[in-house]
């Protein structure tokens, strides 16, 4: 018997307005302090209250409109935004893994994080944050930008990621952490199925990102219902192993996801990474509205 991986079923829509609306009530998070380049409009919790004018900065694509100094327009022909004292702007970094290994499961794990990377895109940007997203496996990116009428672009860039490829976490982490400008807000979606996880999450760490990791798996990776003879590849090398599929050998497979689960958490905590396991069956609702909510993610 050989294992093939589910195809995803995107839907043709990501989010109807309804749901957008909903999303609208939520912000994302930072734990720590971070200072942003520029000044902003972040909606967060800990935001000040004041409105104090502090200074001008050209304007940027995905800047919102309503910051624009038309005045300063009038004078020099040139678009500036009004900057304000004790307000942040803060830069949302949004990497999903898009490799082979992320194409399996019921429901399947990149359909599942490809809905968590819109939801939580959108929430940024309708937070007024700038956001960024890229993908591991399938290489992409969706460069900084800001405000609500950037979500189609980002939904479109989504939905066109094809997963392939293997994830290789230590170089693409390393080196994300390497190349950024600006640490901030980084929400990792992975099922973490590389050996170099831990190598990719301490580069992050190290370079100051306020790192999350949702690790994404299905529920036949976390209790598969198997038996007898069977042959499984893998969905990343192709590599095949023949197993047979009885009480004790699931019963260690087990036993192996748990410690290897208790290892990552262990080590995130370490790093004041937050850590939150994600099973496919989980409805989405209860993943924003709850634990996502529970965990200090969003608010």
């Amino acid at each position: 018997m050989t294992q093939q991986p589910a195809q995803p079923a995107l839907p043709p829509r990501l989010f109807d307005e309804t749901y957008l609306r909903k999303l609208d009530r939520l912000a994302i998070l930072s734990r720590r302090a971070m200072a942003g380049q520029i000044q902003g409009e972040r909606r967060s919790p800990k935001r000040g209250q004041s409105v104090e004018f502090a200074d001008y900065r050209p304007y940027t694509e995905g800047d919102d409109f309503r910051r624009i100094d038309w005045n300063a327009y009038a004078r020099l022909e040139r678009f500036f935004i009004k900057l304000f004292v004790e307000e942040e702007d803060l830069l949302v970094h949004l990497l999903v893994d898009a490799s082979r290994s992320m194409d399996w499961g019921e429901p399947n794990k990149f359909a599942y994080a490809i809905r968590a990377a819109g939801a939580l895109g959108y929430i940024a940007l309708a937070g007024l944050d700038r956001l960024t997203v890229s993908t591991l496996g399938a290489r992409g990116q969706l460069t900084p930008r800001r405000g609500r009428p950037q979500a189609l672009p980002l939904f479109r860039f989504l939905q066109d990621v094809q997963p392939q490829g293997e994830a290789n976490l230590a170089t693409a982490l390393t080196s994300y952490a390497a190349a950024a400008r600006q640490p901030g807000p980084l929400l990792l979606i992975s099922d973490l199925m590389d050996d170099g996880w831990a190598a990719g999450l301490r580069a992050l760490a190290g370079r100051g990102f306020d790192v999350t990791v949702l690790h994404i798996l299905a529920p036949a990776e976390v209790d598969p219902q198997l038996s007898g003879d069977l042959n499984l590849i893998d969905s990343e090398t192709d590599a095949a192993i023949e197993i047979t599929a009885d009480f004790g050998l699931l019963q260690r497979y087990r036993d192996s996801v748990k410690a290897w689960q208790t290892e990552i958490r262990e080590f995130c905590t370490a790093r004041a990474i937050q850590y939150v396991p994600v099973i496919t069956s989980l409805p989405f609702d209860e993943l924003l509205f709850s634990l996502l909510r529970r965990r200090g993610v969003l608010a």
